[in-house]
């Protein structure tokens, strides 16, 4: 049989940028190397290809994706593939775009009935000249402790929890020293979870794993993590996984997503963000998640890999026709 040549793209222009490393590393040596010839591609902090992407075009199969955070999960890094013809997992660029997006996200999902928490959108120009406004709504709309987080950003990065307005004026200082957009939602008591969800290419073909637990710990990481989640009932556990496929059905993603979630105390989950391009380190949540689940972690990257060959065909049908 002919090896597939995989290049692995990792690094980029985001604050994920060593998270991106782990990830491209954990996948280079997870791929089989009786299927696949793979390599690394190595982006740098400014966006610029170790080798260029029209060479890559010349000599790679498909492109694993590997990058966090903005450029890798926007749709930026997708739409670049796009344009070189080289077929790449993951989703592809309308629904990266989506996903990052919080705000948007969390209104598409609203619109289809799948529950939410209440949240404020605030750019930075209106909180410099409305601050006592934006204060005053959040404490009589959403009511303290609130959740402060920036609108487009991948894993933790910059989330608060707040109990008083002088803390929620910090925390929102701290998100605009680096991000234009920022979220401020009701603090949801409960037990928060994260499930991953694979597919083939198609959305029929989707399917979740086991969720895991998590427990913040604020003001910051680590969390602590348990998979399966104890103490939950069966039903409980579709639950989530049936949320979980339709958030990412509805976003549009293809590949794998992330999705986070609170369950309150009397069992209605609410869901937090999509995560598109999750971590792929050996100690990320969905690698220890389908492991939990009986999903080899070489196996997940067949499928991701598989998917982003159905893609390429449809595209090419698509042409063609």
């Amino acid at each position: 049989m002919e090896k597939k040549r995989v290049v692995v793209l990792m690094g980029g222009p985001s604050p994920e940028f060593g998270a991106s490393l782990k990830s491209g590393e954990a996948v280079l040596e997870a791929l089989d190397p009786a299927r696949y010839e793979a390599r690394a591609v190595f982006v740098d902090r400014e966006g610029s290809w170790e080798i260029p992407p029209e060479e890559v075009a010349k000599s790679a199969d498909c492109a694993v994706i590997a990058l966090h955070g903005s450029y890798g999960e926007d749709g930026t890094v997708q739409s670049l593939l796009e344009r070189h013809g080289i077929p790449y997992t993951g989703s592809r660029t309308l629904p990266s775009a989506l996903g990052m997006n919080k705000f948007l996200a969390l209104q598409v999902f609203a619109d289809h009935g799948i529950r939410i928490p209440r949240t404020l959108f605030v750019a930075q120009s209106e909180w410099k000249v409305r601050e006592g406004v934006v204060a005053k709504t959040a404490a009589e709309y959403l009511g303290y402790p609130l959740i402060v987080k920036p609108n487009r950003s991948g894993s933790r990065i910059g989330v608060a929890l707040v109990k008083n307005e002088s803390e929620l004026k910090d925390a929102l200082a701290a998100v605009f020293h680096s991000a234009n957009e920022a979220l401020i939602q009701e603090f949801i008591k409960g037990r928060e979870f994260t499930c991953g969800v694979f597919d083939y290419g198609w959305s029929e073909s989707a399917f979740p794993l086991l969720p895991t637990e998590i427990v913040p710990q604020f003001p910051a990481p680590p969390a602590l993590v348990m998979t399966p989640p104890k103490g939950l009932a069966e039903q409980e556990v579709k639950n989530i996984q049936k949320v979980a496929l339709e958030v990412h059905k509805r976003t549009g993603a293809s590949g794998c997503s992330r999705t986070d979630m609170v369950m309150d105390a009397k069992k209605a989950v609410y869901v937090l963000e999509i995560n598109t391009v999750p971590g792929f380190s050996r100690m990320s949540l969905l690698v220890k998640a389908a492991e939990a689940s009986g999903v080899a972690f070489p196996r997940l990257l067949d499928i991701l890999i598989e998917g982003a060959e159905h893609h390429d065909r449809a595209h090419r049908a698509r042409r063609t026709a």
